[in-house]
């Protein structure tokens, strides 16, 4: 009996059936091709930002060091020879700099402090009552205000000011807070509608109030942007000459940036020691920028992203 075998299926590689009509193939995908590309049109740019800081901050570090007679030699860019000291000393004691700096930190301090603890304020009672058509138009109302420079209402402020015998550092410090709540604020308001509100239900149902909700609970999680603001408030208060200068009556009571102004008139030929002065009264603002900076991008950003 003749027994037939079938033979078994020979396993053979399949192809790749044929793409039906219609469908696209499958792109293949792109190297990171131009990734490692250097830009120079940003390049350049940050070259030419960094050169308009750096040239005038080493001009002024290098007259400082001068004497007086090198200083009037027209070469502002020749390296001391010698390294003198003796400037800023003389610097120290014509602007009475301990008394000014003193001024300056009291006004700074209460500018910054304020802005950050009012701003923030008003900005979480428009954010959790924008239904409301009063902290609604409380918002665009501190909006139009930002459109308002202080020299537009100088001579009124001057006027008020002196009223109410605010015409010192304390009212300058208040004009401070006033002027920056608008920017502030809406700073503030971006970065709150960030903040989830059942983190706020939550709380409440605990028993929390409005305050005891603030106070824990938002005002830490402003942290970011409380510094982008502070940075902001500090520079702009401690740089300020106008306001200083319109609203301070008693010429003891001035602030840095106003004794500076003593070099443009008695001092003229005294570079050495005005860029001394200069130095002194700048140096504070550069080191609470480089050490706070990093806040600062992180709390506009994050504000900016929801």
């Amino acid at each position: 009996m003749m027994s037939t075998a079938t033979p078994a299926a020979a396993t053979t590689p399949s192809h790749s059936a044929p793409a039906a009509p219609g469908t696209r193939p499958a792109r293949r995908r792109r190297g990171k091709v131009g990734r490692n590309r250097t830009n120079w049109t940003a390049t350049v740019l940050l070259m030419v930002g960094s050169l308009a800081v750096l040239v005038p901050l080493f001009v002024t570090v290098n007259m400082s060091l001068k004497t007086t007679g090198q200083a009037v030699d027209g070469n502002a860019f020749s390296l001391p020879a010698p390294f003198t000291l003796s400037s800023f000393a003389e610097a120290w004691n014509l602007t009475n700099f301990p008394r000014g700096f003193a001024i300056s930190i009291f006004v700074t301090t209460l500018a910054v402090v304020g802005e950050i603890l009012i701003s923030a304020l008003a900005a979480f009672a428009i954010v959790r009552n924008w239904d409301r058509r009063l902290f609604r138009w409380s918002f665009f109302y501190l909006l139009a205000a930002m459109f308002i420079p202080f020299p537009v209402v100088a001579l009124p402020q001057i006027q008020l000011t002196g009223m109410l015998g605010l015409d010192n550092p304390l009212g300058v410090a208040i004009l401070h807070i006033a002027f920056a709540l608008a920017f502030n604020t809406l700073l503030f308001t971006a970065f709150l509608r960030t903040i989830p509100l059942e983190l706020e239900e939550s709380m409440r149902m605990d028993g929390a109030g409005t305050w005891k909700v603030f106070w824990r609970l938002i005002l830490p999680l402003l942290g970011p942007m409380c510094a982008t603001v502070g940075i902001f408030a500090f520079i702009q208060s401690w740089n300020d000459f106008m306001m200083p200068s319109l609203i301070i009556s008693d010429p003891s009571l001035q602030t840095v940036p106003v004794l500076q102004e003593m070099f443009q008139t008695q001092f003229s030929n005294n570079y050495n020691v005005a860029f001394s002065s200069y130095l002194m009264a700048m140096a504070p603002a550069i080191i609470v920028y480089l050490v706070a900076q990093r806040w600062v991008m992180s709390g506009l950003t994050q504000g900016a992203i929801k």
